[in-house]
């Protein structure tokens, strides 16, 4: 990762890191997905099993954070990267890191462009990402819900 960026793999969050990745959420993700109580992000967060946080900063501003956890059986992840730093090869080393000792990681991944941010613009489907990286689709195994629609992804390290 580039040395300007301070990176910090952590199993627990700070409320200030909560806020921060609240705050990068709401910014990034459809405004149908965003948050408008820490103690519902908070929540959100405590609810994930044993998770592996890693927190990517720029000049103490936090542009990116992800994690891997467990549901059920299986091993998922949530990653999410500032605008700012999209197409600078981040997201991929950040991938990287989730995959390390991982046989197998699971998503769910928004695969159509009709979101829009809390800035009005459009939230551009990450699907063609997480191909690029290995990850394949499901395409039987779909979240519907009111307020999100979404594919399931899937890594496995013996593909």
């Amino acid at each position: 990762m580039d040395k300007a960026l301070t990176v910090l793999d952590s199993t627990i969050l700070s409320k200030e890191d909560i806020i921060a990745i609240m705050n990068l959420w709401n910014q990034e993700y459809p405004a149908n997905l965003s948050y408008t109580s820490t103690a519902d992000f908070e929540a959100y967060t405590k609810s994930l099993l044993y998770p592996d946080h890693i927190l990517i900063r720029s000049d103490n501003y936090l542009i990116g954070w992800a994690t891997k956890f467990d549901r059920g059986n299986e091993r998922w992840f949530v990653i999410i990267l500032s605008r700012i730093v999209h197409g600078k090869g981040l997201g991929t080393e950040l991938m990287n890191k989730l995959k390390e000792n991982e046989q197998r990681l699971n998503g769910w991944v928004i695969d159509h462009d009709l979101g829009i941010k809390t800035d009005g613009t459009f939230y551009h489907s990450p699907l063609g990402f997480y191909i690029k990286n290995g990850f394949i689709p499901t395409t039987d195994q779909r979240l519907e819900l009111p307020h999100l629609s979404a594919v399931k992804v899937t890594w496995d390290a013996k593909i």
